[in-house]
């Protein structure tokens, strides 16, 4: 299989907010208790955060983390989580069917998010909270003092207000399965009444308001539509959320980056519907902040208890592929893509793995994540790619090998991340990079193996690790290199002078 790709230095797409390599962390099986949380261990520091957790979260670079949920929150009172931990109440958590401590809370976390080198992206409950709750936890966590919630904060330990700058309106309201489901309209209208509460306490904040919960929602994208008609205005972006799995066919699997670009594309069209229909002049924004790989259907029934091991998917080699092809396309589309939250972060459909009173180790999916946001960020550039097909039985023919190119403009370089979704033939590529004169390749990283199958565990934590490949030199800027089978490729070249 032959591929040419030629990247042009004008062709440019969009430049990537930080915000693009985000994640999230709900009150959720063992993501708080035990994965980010666990007094007593043996690398805990002095509020029970386990600092090996730290440090791995840290390599990520995680821009921004979306807290406390998920479906956790449509039945959450923040209330409960603040205070003397010994006064707050145990609740029953009715959306994973967990009991809940309140040992950690948006002060803890917001401790934690410093620790951890990233920021909170908080979220407020639209199902069983009130608009009043809404704007009483901004106060809560951003103005500085003499308001009783602000004081309130300065008497539990923070003098300095958090600064939260994000805020997502609610979570999924479209989906059944929430506490306090809503329709279309109805949401519309609470949350845009939020919104206006919650800016006139912080003006200086940002929201986003629920899209659809998947493209595969019998509402979508009319739900955006009511919505957005009821909060363009007054909202900053508009969340949508994709989760996929292998349902036995590796091919369909590995190209669900384009169910994934198709998803985008229809919810920009929709939001550029409501912005003629408002004749605004604001380009509404996505958050896609909830993406992954989750095996939905290992999700079973269990009884009452606390930090129960659910969601705890372990990742294969063919999970990273896939899960790879679903970063590029955020890369691909940072033009209207401006968050991206990797759900979750820690032992839920997380790419950081932990167990109690022993170790962590990364997951598959952790190494392409950490590739993106360390190379991933400066302006995307759009390349002319010229490859083969491949016929899959979900999409129809979709290219064999994508990609996805970054300038950057400060650091003078160019990196090009390549995935060759074909599991039995390698890609015989040459990359131009003509345009930028004389360039040098000064990485060159592959992650792939012969068992796609093949997962990291605590015994044996490198079984899936990316490996360095020796660059390839060129003359006149064009380079000839191999992209194996089943294959995810960084590759990045600096421009000299």
């Amino acid at each position: 299989m032959k591929t040419k790709v030629t990247i042009v230095k004008d062709f440019t797409k969009g430049k990537v907010d930080d915000k693009l390599f985000s994640s999230f962390i709900e009150h959720l099986g063992r993501a708080v208790y035990t994965g980010i949380y666990e007094p007593g261990h043996s690398t805990s520091d002095e509020q029970g955060f386990r600092k090996d957790v730290i440090e791995l979260v840290k390599d990520l670079r995680v821009g921004l983390v979306r807290y406390p949920g998920g479906n956790f929150l449509s039945g959450y009172n923040w209330k409960d989580g603040i205070g003397p931990r010994e006064s707050r109440p145990v609740r029953l958590d009715r959306a994973w069917h967990t009991i809940e401590t309140n040992q950690i809370g948006i002060d803890e976390f917001a401790d934690w998010a410093k620790k951890a080198g990233t920021e909170v992206m908080a979220a407020v409950n639209m199902g069983t909270g009130t608009i009043q709750d809404a704007a009483d936890m901004v106060e809560y966590c951003n103005y500085p003092s003499g308001t009783a919630w602000s004081d309130l904060r300065i008497k539990n330990g923070h003098k300095e207000p958090h600064k939260i700058k994000y805020w997502c309106v609610g979570n999924e309201m479209d989906g059944p399965w929430q506490i306090c489901h809503l329709d279309a309209v109805d949401y519309g209208k609470k949350a845009r009444e939020a919104i206006k509460l919650m800016k006139w306490t912080d003006e200086s904040i940002q929201t986003i308001v629920c899209g659809s919960a998947s493209s595969s929602m019998p509402t979508y994208p009319e739900w955006d539509r009511i919505v957005l008609e009821h909060t363009y205005d007054l909202a900053d972006f508009i969340s949508i959320h994709r989760y996929f799995e292998n349902k036995g066919d590796d091919d369909d699997f590995l190209a669900s980056f384009y169910d994934m670009e198709q998803f985008i594309k229809t919810s920009c069209a929709t939001c550029d519907y409501v912005k003629a229909l408002k004749r605004s002049k604001k380009e509404m924004m996505l958050s896609f902040d909830e993406w992954n790989i989750w095996y939905q259907s290992k999700l079973e029934p269990h009884p009452w208890m606390t930090e129960p091991r659910i969601l705890e998917d372990h990742y294969s080699l063919l999970d990273a592929l896939a899960f790879s092809g679903m970063a590029i396309t955020l890369l691909n589309h940072a033009d209207r893509v401006k968050v991206a939250c990797l759900a979750q972060l820690v032992n839920v459909i997380a790419p950081v793995f932990t167990e109690p009173g022993k170790g962590a180790y990364k997951q598959s999916i952790y190494f392409p994540f950490r590739d993106v946001s360390l190379y991933g960020r400066g302006t995307v550039l759009t390349p002319i790619v010229r490859t083969e097909n491949k016929l899959t039985q979900a999409y129809g023919e979709v290219p064999a090998v994508i990609f996805s190119t970054i300038y950057n403009e400060e650091n003078e370089e160019v990196t090009v991340f390549a995935l060759n979704t074909n599991k039995n033939e390698s890609s015989e590529t040459q990359i131009d990079l003509s345009s930028f004169g004389k360039t040098q390749m000064i990485m060159r990283t592959e992650l792939s193996g012969k068992d796609l199958g093949a997962k990291n565990s605590l015994e044996n934590p490198d079984a899936i690790k990316t490996v360095e490949i020796s660059p390839v030199q060129s003359d006149n800027n064009i380079y000839d290199v191999n992209l194996n089978a089943a294959s995810w490729n960084v590759l990045r070249f600096k421009i000299c002078k």
